[in-house]
């Protein structure tokens, strides 16, 4: 099977090692990836700025670059977000591109939801002996519904104990950390709190932008606690963003 990887800004930008890991995942599981080399930001910080125009137009453009009919592969709960429910409510005065944009949203998925409801696989034979605090990020859980899969995956890491992180949000929100910083340190502090009262010494999420965000955080406070996306886990590539 060949599947197109939407990689996001952030993954293709500032950790392409995530990327890479998401690759070799899906290998494994038979799933051939491929780049689409035009593909560019999805949209959604326009979005929420404000800028529905601009943020119609990469619609159009993701559109154009995801054609055809292989599956869509995004390792993120934002992004697989975006395409799947915000691409059809900015393109719905057009039934052409709503046409479009649905045919697009129905087969894009995101990456944990891809590899358990669609390839039905969840064990990597991956392991690790650390204690793993998962947090499930916001557009994940409340966007998209997928809340088993990762957790699925997770239980099939040999040697890892597992640990969920409480469902608040990490304070990132994009452009809201930009324009709420106050309240946004609060809350990445009491992310801290819950990750320290957990155990955890690794924290695995499926966005890498709330990662990023708890791992800035975690390094400033002089943690030793890092971060990794899911797909670094299952790689064995635990060694968490760089």
């Amino acid at each position: 099977m060949r599947v197109q990887l939407f990689a996001t800004c952030l993954v293709d930008s500032l950790f392409p090692e995530v990327g890479e890991a998401v690759i070799e995942v899906l290998a494994r599981a038979g799933a051939e990836a491929w780049f689409p080399v035009g593909q560019t930001c999805c949209g959604q910080p326009a979005l929420n700025a404000g800028l529905r125009p601009e943020a119609r137009s990469l619609a159009i453009h993701t559109l154009d670059v995801f054609a055809g009919e292989e599956p869509v592969v995004v390792p993120s709960g934002s992004c697989t977000d975006m395409i799947r429910h915000r691409f059809p409510e900015l393109l719905s005065d057009d039934p052409r591109l709503l046409k479009r944009a649905r045919e697009l949203a129905s087969r894009t998925y995101e990456f944990s939801e891809f590899l358990v409801d669609q390839l039905l696989i969840a064990d990597f034979n991956a392991s690790s002996h650390l204690v793993i605090g998962y947090h499930p990020s916001c557009h994940l859980l409340r966007g998209l519904g997928v809340d088993r899969q990762p957790s699925r995956l997770l239980e099939g890491v040999a040697g890892a104990s597992t640990v969920r992180l409480d469902s608040e949000c990490c304070g990132f929100g994009g452009l809201f950390s930009i324009e709420m910083p106050e309240i946004s340190t609060e809350m990445l502090r009491r992310t801290l709190d819950r990750i320290e009262v957990a155990g955890a010494e690794l924290v695995v999420g499926c966005d890498v932008s709330c990662l990023m965000q708890i791992e800035g955080g975690l390094r400033r406070s002089g943690s030793p606690v890092r971060c990794a996306h899911l797909a670094q886990v299952l790689a064995g590539r635990e060694g968490g963003l760089r």
